[in-house]
């Protein structure tokens, strides 16, 4: 099992910034792929962004393409997503997931997910 704890999320005016982390504690020892995912309130769950295990490969959706920065630090576990010129649409609870291959997908094919962080933004 993977456990996967999200922090950083908040208020934010429009323009602002967030920066997001995603803890990942347990059986980490084979190789993740990482995403993050946003929903939004009576909206389904979206893709945002995703990262491969080496860090080399990552894919994003159109809407934050640009704005958001996504990265790991594998010898701290963590996954970052650093968050950009935020728009009120940006608004939503953000999730990261682990997938147990070395590949990406920008799919909800993840196994494991975390509880969530809400980021509001403000217009």
């Amino acid at each position: 099992q993977v456990q996967l704890v999200e922090s950083g999320g908040g208020l934010v005016q429009a323009g602002g910034s967030l920066r997001l982390s995603c803890a990942a504690s347990g059986r980490t020892g084979s190789n993740y792929a990482m995403g993050w995912f946003r929903q939004a309130p009576g909206k389904e769950r979206q893709f945002v962004a995703a990262i491969s295990w080496s860090g080399g490969i990552t894919r994003y959706a159109d809407s934050v393409k640009g704005r958001f920065t996504i990265s790991r630090d594998n010898a701290k576990k963590t996954t970052y997503l650093q968050m950009s010129r935020l728009k009120p649409e940006d608004t939503a609870v953000y999730y990261c997931a682990a997938r147990a291959s070395a590949a990406i997908t920008t799919t909800a094919n993840y196994d494991y997910w975390g509880q969530g962080t809400q980021v509001t933004v403000s217009s």
